[in-house]
């Protein structure tokens, strides 16, 4: 999976040759640097704006002076503003999320000495993640030229606690989180009864319970159809982990004994012909009948959502099942999961254990996002360079060096410990990923994202031209090149990238995607599997981009009818979607693939490639909130990937210690089951400072009945930009995929065609209290032990005290309360809250699952 470049091998040499420099800077004494940080307000003038310091305090047995240090760091990028009040330093952005600190020419930090920076910047700061990360110092000899290299070793960040440091600004109506506002918040919900919570998420089309149940032991015998063998071998292998023994597996029809038979046979559910399946189970066994086989495979789902929870903490030699009988098909043909390896890479083995998640909740695609500014993460036979320069971060001299600077944290090291900046698969891991989701009736969709996003692309595109044109090979350097080299365009992407966008003009840009396309195709066929649908990006493409480019100018001189360089980006995708259609290739892309920009900015719905196998995923429904209506109303068949529903990366709450953007606002798991897809407006409930939406939707278009048909389906993304490891995915998406499934998959749900607010509202406060009960006595402890266990979040309980008695609820009913009143943290032995308490001094709580795991811990005095 991972190889060490030349390049990299180059910069360590680098690095070992600084150290017979003279006054170069030990590794020991540059340790002895300490930096803090500070977020000191976002309640500044202008208004949008944050106010942060830096403290150096010099340990080391050195003087750090004007020109002898930088300190390189990574921070969610904002752009810096000018100093009202010169200081002894600056902060200086150099691109994307990567800055540094530059002493000023009298600057002096001597041994023992401490010394504080401050700096503004635009947009509120309300995370410990957004916090600077990675921080290293590059030091200098007289001539300028870098003779070390020290991460920093003592970095703290001080905690968030006041208003100034929570809130956004005056403009944010959010509250400040608090035991008590979490209280309060959740007096909405309420302890139900056992035999109401779900039996199956997501919700069935039909179910009907019986009197009785079934027995499965090690005896029973699954017997399945030709062509249901590895929904058989799947089965077999999930009953092993919750009985501790191995069924007898046949194939054709069983005797008289009481049996599990898996077969298939032509039906529609709700009108739905496909992935639909019958679950019967009585007297005789288990039958599963699927209109075909992944109508089987979602049948197996339901019944091992129906086997007892103990055996999921404990296996059992028997499984008893009720008896009961369903019927099931998908609401959706397309649920997919939108993953971001690019920007912090996740080994094999973790994307492994999510698509056994989403197989778990029926969610049949994956868009497996392997390339981006910051990373490509896919192996590609003739461009090595791909993977040697594109698949890892490290330092580099300046932003137009051929190599990726650090991100996210990543540091000046490439594969340094703990860190998730570099990394890929190799082919035979790409294929051995295509097979496991194969298996799951899961489809891996490609992504290559142009023109915009491709950093990583380009740099790697011009190590190869570096190292051609050195061999005298002028014509093969050109063939894959990315960029105009004239091109003086400024320009600022969303994510603070300067340097991101292809050329358009060249020839080789075009030839450069089809080389891709078409190894991509050839990893598919070696997995047995036939590539027949690629997402070609798309978004973000900055403002400003090609407008100085000698190249676009001519381009757009030679075809008059583009106008200007506003409409490049449609002329990109014209030319590029002949190439994939002749493929056979359905194109997805974001939804700038199917727009058009006015010349103030705006996008057009452009119905040039209606007809077409285009499909765009619609995120934006906060800035242009009806635009998934506008493009499906157009006839462009959409995915609906809903920022403000479907964003697992935005935080779950605005707590400054609870990890994610929300740039967009705040999703959990209730905004992930509160979506409808033909009558949006009702489900996006708010700004992402908390202002109502209601205004927003006055005079916008709304989805015409005719129209529906044109909704694909729905996606969920989990973009990686505060996304470090394997914990920290599964925390992001669980329990937020339960909800997001229950949209994709069930029924139509009786609220959503509800046009009076307080009625609508009155039943969607009882579903959710449902959905959340279930997912907290059921769902959420089996994710302790499913796969071998996985990291989730619990809510932190919200909690008051009143006459010094202690009052506490919980936004997800059925976890338990446990606290303390000593100080120390509680535990599954600590005290059980069950109802108001007198207590005393420091009380501390937190909510606990029958697996044992815990929320965070919220703490109170009572005086």
């Amino acid at each position: 999976m991972r190889k060490k470049s030349l390049l990299f091998i180059a910069s360590v040499l680098v690095l070992l040759s600084a150290c017979k420099q003279p006054g170069k800077v030990s590794k020991e004494q540059a340790e002895k640097i300490s930096v803090s940080w500070k977020l000191v307000s976002n309640f500044i003038e202008p208004e949008g704006s944050f106010e942060a310091k830096f403290t150096l305090k010099n340990g080391s047995d050195f003087t750090l002076d004007g020109k002898n240090w930088a300190l390189f760091f990574n921070m969610s990028p904002r752009p810096i503003q000018s100093n009202k009040t010169p200081q002894p330093a600056v902060i200086e952005h150099i691109n994307g999320d990567w800055y540094k600190m530059v002493a000023a020419k009298d600057f002096t930090l001597r041994p023992d000495d401490s010394i504080e920076i401050t700096y503004t910047g635009t947009e509120g700061v309300v995370k410990e993640t957004d916090a600077p990360m990675g921080l290293y110092f590059v030091f200098y000899d007289n001539e300028g030229k870098e003779t070390s290299i020290v991460q920093v070793a003592d970095f703290t960040v001080e905690p968030f606690t006041t208003k100034e440091q929570i809130l956004r600004g005056k403009m944010d109506l959010k509250q400040v989180p608090t035991p008590e506002t979490r209280f309060n918040d959740n007096l909405a919900f309420s302890l139900i009864d056992q035999s109401q919570l779900l039996k199956i998420i997501p919700s069935p089309v039909k179910m009907l319970a019986g009197a009785g149940t079934f027995n499965v032991t090690s005896g029973t015998g699954i017997f399945y159809e030709a062509g249901l063998e590895n929904e058989a071998r799947y089965l077999t292998q999930k009953l092993k982990t919750l009985m501790g023994s191995e069924l007898s597996v046949k194939a054709g029809a069983p005797d008289a004994s009481p049996a599990i038979v898996l077969k298939k046979a032509q039906f529609q559910v709700n009108g739905v012909g496909k992935e639909a399946y019958k679950l019967g189970i009585g007297a005789k066994g288990v039958t599963i009948t699927g209109s075909d086989a992944a109508g089987v495979f979602y049948g197996v789902q339901s019944l091992l959502q129906l086997a007892p929870t103990a055996a999921y903490q404990k296996p059992a030699s028997t499984l008893a099942f009720g008896f009961v009988q369903v019927e099931d098909a998908p609401r959706f043909q397309f649920r997919s999961l939108h993953l971001d390896v690019a920007r912090n890479f996740q080994t094999k083995e973790s994307v492994k254990r999510v698509i056994d998640l989403l197989a778990t909740y029926k969610v049949n695609h994956f868009l497996f996002y392997t390339t981006e500014d910051e990373g490509w993460r896919v192996e590609i036979d003739g461009l090595p360079e791909l993977t040697e320069v594109g698949a890892q971060r490290q330092h580099i001299s300046g932003m137009d060096f051929p190599g990726l600077q650090p991100g996210y944290g990543s540091g000046p090291v490439a594969y340094d410990k703990d860190k998730h900046g570099s990394g890929f698969y190799t082919k035979a891991d790409f294929i051995e990923i295509l097979k496991y989701a194969k298996e799951r009736h899961i489809k891996v969709i490609p992504e290559l994202n142009f023109p915009g996003h491709a950093l990583a692309a380009i740099k790697s595109m011009e190590a190869r031209y570096a190292r051609l044109m050195k061999e005298g090979k002028e014509k093969e350097a050109n063939e894959y090149r990315l960029i105009d080299p004239d091109d003086k365009s400024v320009y600022l992407s969303a994510q603070a990238y300067k340097n991101n966008v292809v050329s358009v003009a060249r020839e080789s840009t075009y030839h450069f995607f089809e080389k891709v396309v078409d190894e991509m195709a050839k990893m598919y066929k070696e997995a047995g599997l036939t590539m027949d649908t690629f997402h070609t990006g798309g978004d973000e493409v900055a403002e400003g981009a090609w407008t100085k480019s000698p190249m676009a100018a001519q381009l757009i001189k030679d075809n008059p009818e583009i106008g200007s360089a506003k409409n490049l980006q449609a002329y990109f995708f014209r030319r590029l979607l002949p190439k994939l259609e002749k493929r056979n290739l359905k194109v997805h892309g974001w939804e700038e693939v199917a727009l058009t920009k006015t010349p103030a900015g705006a996008y057009l719905a452009n119905k040039e490639f209606v007809g077409h196998p285009v499909v765009p995923y619609i995120w934006n429904n906060v800035y242009d909130v009806d635009l998934g209506n506008r493009l499906a109303n157009a006839g462009y068949q959409v995915v609906l990937c809903n920022v403000t529903n479907f964003y697992f990366d935005m935080s779950y709450g605005n707590d400054p210690k609870e990890p994610g953007l929300y740039w967009a606002g705040f999703v959990d798991t209730r905004d992930n089951w509160l979506f409808s897809p033909f009558n949006m407006f009702t489900t996006t409930e708010e700004t992402s400072m908390g202002k109502p939406m209601k205004e927003e939707f006055v005079g916008k278009e709304k989805l015409r009945p005719d129209a529906r048909k044109n909704v694909l389906g729905v996606e969920a993304q989990l973009w990686s930009e505060t996304i470090k490891g394997r914990g920290m995915m599964e925390y992001s998406i669980l329990p937020k995929l339960m909800g997001f499934a229950e949209s994709a998959w069930a029924p139509e749900r009786a609220w959503e065609t509800v046009e009076d607010p307080v009625s609508r509202k009155k039943m969607t406060q009882a579903g959710w209290n449902i959905f959340a009960n279930t997912i907290a006595r059921k769902d959420i402890p089996r994710m302790k032990y499913l796969n071998g266990g996985y990291n989730y979040r619990l809510p932190m309980p919200g909690a008051k005290i009143e006459q010094g008695m202690l009052y506490a609820n919980i936004e997800l009913p059925g976890l338990d309360i446990r606290y303390t009143t000593d100080g120390s943290e509680p535990t599954m032995q600590s005290a059980l809250y069950k109802a108001p308490v007198q207590v005393s001094g420091t009380v501390k709580i937190k909510s606990f699952d029958l697996a044992g795991s815990s929320s965070r811990t919220s703490e109170l005095i009572a005086k």
